[in-house]
């Protein structure tokens, strides 16, 4: 059966005069298109303080319901999470169905989610949120069926109707098969920490082009079609972490991680959902934070992903600022001033200028030598030659002289073979 195409009245307080107000609307009609409904209505409302009971002030309760019919609306979608008793005044009073934001986001994961992990995650969060509000939505199932907000991926009406108990238990069973997904995830970071390789992660808001700048370095560097990552011009592309080895042309390598996009007001029981997901950011060396600089509210973007980074606790990473989509500007494109790189992705503009930047932040720990290896030594000399830069190799009486740039770790490690080192 077809689904009833839903169309959607958006209502949004403005309380004292917050700045971004006007972006969050803009947001969650975004938002709510990236969940194919129609927006066919918006009504905003100053207040100092919330309503507790409707959320809005009941004088725009009658306004909501003159767009609804005036409309032909079939939803109200509150920019800001409901209390369940709101919800359930609001159904009553508007005689029309009622979801947040919270709701919205999680509808749009639950869409996205590929991977086990992120299905798991989605599943655990859309639970908490429902637990407390079972009773109002129980009630409210008679009301409309299909649709944002009652399909989630097949968390339905039957799940509506299951009693806390239940929802609880099968909470408990998902955390558990999600934590052995994690452990698992936590046994290939240490396997990936031995190789020393170092770990650059790409974070920033949702759709600013983090798997397509991934993908641009893939092709150079590591050009194995199976190893790219999806991209698509739409919010969330991404949900699942993906991991991929970047080998640079001088024996140089590290590793690049693609995360789940940011977005203001992210419901906390999906970031707390996500965490071990965005643990990976957490033990990354760097960060790449891609900013969408085609978008004129750009600097709000940078704000609301560093606001989220520091909820998660990631405050002192160094970070590269990748001001991607730089060719849809009048900015000139590449340029690099100091931290920040302006580039365009997708055709391909100033990715060489970025794995620059990326290089001189994380192989410090590098160092010019020469060193000269006995002739039964034969298996160091292979070992430099698939893990240093050798510039130049010569055969001497006693042995190989190599003259290279090797990884100061190893430099300790062989002193005794060094014959002249850069200071």
């Amino acid at each position: 059966m077809e689904q009833l195409q839903q169309k959607a009245i958006l209502v949004g307080v403005n309380l004292d005069h917050q700045e971004d107000f006007e972006y969050s609307m803009e947001e969650l009609a975004n938002l709510t298109e990236a969940c194919h409904i129609e927006v066919a209505g918006t009504l905003t409302q100053n207040l100092p303080k919330i309503n507790k009971s409707h959320y809005i002030g009941t004088g725009k309760i009658s306004e909501v319901r003159g767009l609804i019919e005036g409309q032909e609306a079939n939803l109200v979608i509150f920019n800001d999470e409901l209390s369940p008793s709101q919800i359930r005044n609001l159904e009553a009073d508007l005689e029309c169905k009622v979801i947040d934001r919270t709701v919205l986001i999680l509808d749009i994961f639950a869409q996205r989610a590929k991977t086990r992990e992120a299905q798991l995650q989605v599943e655990i969060a859309h639970m908490k949120y429902m637990l407390p509000r079972l009773v109002g939505m129980r009630e409210s199932l008679g009301r409309q069926s299909g649709g944002v907000g009652t399909k989630n991926r097949g968390a339905g009406e039957t799940r509506l109707e299951l009693d806390r108990r239940r929802i609880e238990e099968k909470i408990t069973v998902l955390s558990k098969e999600l934590e052995e997904l994690v452990a698992h995830r936590q046994t290939q970071r240490k396997q990936r920490k031995k190789k020393e390789l170092p770990v650059v992660s790409l974070v920033g808001y949702t759709n600013a082009g983090k798997s397509t700048i991934m993908n641009a370095l893939m092709e150079r560097y590591n050009p194995a079609q199976e190893k790219q990552v999806f991209e698509k011009d739409m919010l969330f592309a991404t949900l699942e972490t993906s991991v991929r080895n970047i080998p640079l042309p001088d024996n140089k390598a590290f590793l690049l991680t693609d995360t789940v996009g940011f977005v203001s007001k992210l419901p906390h029981h999906l970031v707390k959902a996500f965490r071990s997901t965005l643990e990976e950011v957490a033990e990354a060396d760097l960060l790449i934070h891609v900013v969408d600089f085609s978008n004129p509210e750009y600097e709000r973007l940078i704000k609301i992903t560093n606001e989220t980074l520091k909820d998660i606790g990631i405050t002192d990473l160094p970070v590269i600022y990748a001001y991607n989509k730089s060719d849809l500007t009048d900015y000139p494109v590449p340029k690099v001033e100091e931290d920040r790189i302006y580039m365009a992705a997708k055709p391909r503009i100033g990715i060489e200028e970025l794995v620059q930047s990326i290089r001189t932040a994380i192989f410090k720990d590098y160092i010019r030598c020469e060193m000269l290896i006995p002739y039964d030594q034969g298996a160091l000399v292979s070992y430099f030659n698939e893990n240093a830069n050798i510039e130049s190799t010569s055969y001497e009486a006693e042995g190989t002289k190599l003259t290279m740039e090797c990884r100061l770790s190893d430099y300790n490690k062989f002193k005794q073979y060094v014959i002249e080192a850069d200071s």
